[in-house]
Parts: C-alpha cells; structure tokens; sequence
C-alpha cells in the first residue's frame, strides 16, 4: 500500500511539474485513483515531449488502476492508433508504455518552407485526423511543433509556436474543443535527426501530437474493470 501511494504521488507531482514546465497546461478532472491516473500519464507523456523518457516519472496506468482497467485503456488507444495510421502522411507510434498516442506530421506536409500557414493538400489528412478525435472525445490532445536548426531561435520558437498553433486552430475550426487541446513549440531544441543533412534536417521540421487518455476514460475502465 505505501508503494502504491507513492506512485500516485509522484504521478500527480510529476505531471503538475512537468506539463507546467514544457507549456502544456492541463487540468485533469475527475476525483481520487481517477486523477492520480491521467496525472501520471500527462507526468510520462509530458516527459517524453519535453526531451525526457518519461517512464521514471509517470506511473503506468495498469500499475495505478490494476491489469484490467488498463488493459480496457490500452484497447481503446490500440483501436485508435490503427484507425490513425491510415491517415496519408501521419506516422503513428505508442508511447508511454502504450498508453498514449504519438503523431508526426512532417512539416512539409503541413506547410511551405519558413511558413506557419497550413497548406491545402494537408487538410485532407487533418480533417481525418479531426473525425478520429471527434470519434474518441475522451482523450487529452498536446500539439508541439519543431524546426531545425537552420536560423536564429529568434527566427525558430516563434516559427514553431505558429506551427503548433496552426494545427490547433484548424482541429478547433473542426469541432475539436479547446478544453482537451493545448499547443506549443520547441524550436530547433529537439532534432530526432542529423541537421547537417538535408534529410536529417527534414525530419526534424515536423509536428507532433500526442493524444492520451483523460479522466473519464481513466475513471469508465475503473467502473467497467469492477
């Protein structure tokens, strides 16, 4: 029992601390284990997009409800992210010990060169993207755009906030609420690729989305898991 209240405090700590610190400011509703649980998975999910693993920080949900609330989870999110990788231009992986979603627009998708306007040929692709949201309300959304390392910072934060923001307002012109959405940006701090070439440098212009289970999720896999 002092081991699992540990967990569920470092799970809260960690995800106020975290998400507060990379910009994604979230309020997780919803009362006791319920809470602790979506505080913990924005605590790993927080972590990943700020640079970090994640994994030490936020507790897994199985570990925090029990093996069959969080298998429900996990079923759902799996459902999700195979309906998701049938979007054209979206590269789709689970995270945070699969409990949340990790989407990646390559940049060149979604706009012109030193540009935060989305161009047509991407809105196809997000307006599937709005429909699979639109489908699972019952997720958290954290938009976070990237560039490279060509150019100042000053030239590159703002650029990558713009980007974010632009994914953001677009799925909120679709009926996607703002009240589960946040956006941010990283600048160049956070290349996956090499930036002295020109197909490193492509990769690391990209957005990311992460899409993680919300407190009422959290709180109908304990009710069904009883």
């Amino acid at each position: 029992m002092k081991q699992f209240s540990k967990l569920l405090t470092i799970g809260l700590l960690g995800g106020s601390l975290i998400l507060s610190g990379c910009g994604a400011s979230r309020t997780v509703k919803g009362g006791g284990i319920g809470a602790g649980a979506g505080a913990a998975v924005g605590a790993g999910v927080g972590a990943i997009a700020g640079g970090g693993k994640g994994a030490a920080i936020g507790a897994g949900i199985g570990a925090i409800l029990g093996g069959t609330a969080g298998a429900i989870i996990g079923n759902k999110m799996d459902k999700q992210a195979a309906e998701l990788e049938q979007i054209e231009g979206a590269q789709v992986e689970k995270v945070n010990e699969g409990q949340a979603i990790k989407v990646t627009f390559e940049s060149g998708i979604l706009f012109a060169t030193n540009s935060s306007t989305l161009n047509t040929a991407s809105r196809s692709s997000l307006d599937k993207f709005a429909t699979s949201l639109l489908n699972n309300p019952d997720t958290d959304v954290s938009i976070y755009g990237h560039t490279d390392s060509t150019g100042s910072d000053a030239i590159n934060n703002p650029l990558s906030k713009r980007r974010a923001e632009s994914v953001y307002n677009y799925l909120l012109m679709k009926g996607v609420s703002g009240n589960r959405m946040t956006s941010d940006g990283f600048g160049s701090t956070q290349p996956v690729a090499d930036n002295s070439t020109v197909a490193g440098r492509a990769e690391n212009r990209r957005v990311e989305v992460y899409i993680m289970p919300n407190a009422k999720m959290i709180q109908d896999a304990k009710e069904q898991a009883r």
